[in-house]
């Protein structure tokens, strides 16, 4: 989740990498400018960490890597560093890396209240701009609801949505599961 931003100075990319390899909290970077990241709540972990069990072992046999939120994704070289929620990534250069994956495959951002609209407008200008990036998936944390952008020709991007008994493709990987999985054990605010 991103807050804010903060009272930070604006940097260049070399001095906020610099910086913020020294820092307890994660931040992204957005042309200059720093942004804090909050916690999330539970429903939030839990289906960060339900789509991430699902995916690994389908990525594993495929030379793939799937990463968790603290792991950043270097968006526009020296403009923009974001943490999503879970990144996938084939790239050979991005299977030895150890400071930020390059080359995403796909990019997963659990919704709450608080990000849903960032996520669904400025992070998807930003995301669509990455040449790698396939599928832009955003899961709703607040009821049963799964979003998938699938890049077509040119510009052109596809978009579906999953709902309660669905199964979730995702055609750049080869990979569909139940709806189910990923909200396992997930207890909603009305429940």
């Amino acid at each position: 989740m991103i807050a804010n931003p903060q009272d930070y100075q604006k940097m260049t990319a070399e001095e906020y990498l610099e910086w913020e390899a020294k820092q307890e909290l994660r931040h992204e970077y957005v042309d200059g400018e720093i942004f804090a990241m909050t916690g999330g709540s539970i429903p939030h972990n839990d289906i960060a960490l339900n789509f991430y069990r699902a995916l690994y072992p389908h990525l594993r046999q495929r030379g793939c890597r799937v990463n968790v939120s603290d792991v950043k994704v270097q968006a526009n070289q020296n403009s923009r560093y974001f943490y999503p929620d879970l990144v996938v990534s084939c790239h050979p250069d991005d299977l030895k890396s150890r400071q930020f994956i390059n080359y995403p495959k796909v990019i997963i951002e659990v919704l709450s209240p608080s990000t849903a609209s960032y996520n669904r407008t400025k992070k998807l200008k930003y995301y669509r701009q990455i040449p790698t990036l396939q599928e832009y998936v955003l899961v709703d944390s607040e009821e049963i609801a799964v979003e998938v952008y699938h890049r077509g020709e040119g510009k052109m991007w596809h978009y579906y949505e999953y709902a309660e008994g669905d199964a979730i493709a995702l055609q750049s990987i080869e990979f569909e599961c139940a709806i189910d999985v990923v909200y396992e054990g997930v207890i909603f605010g009305n429940e």
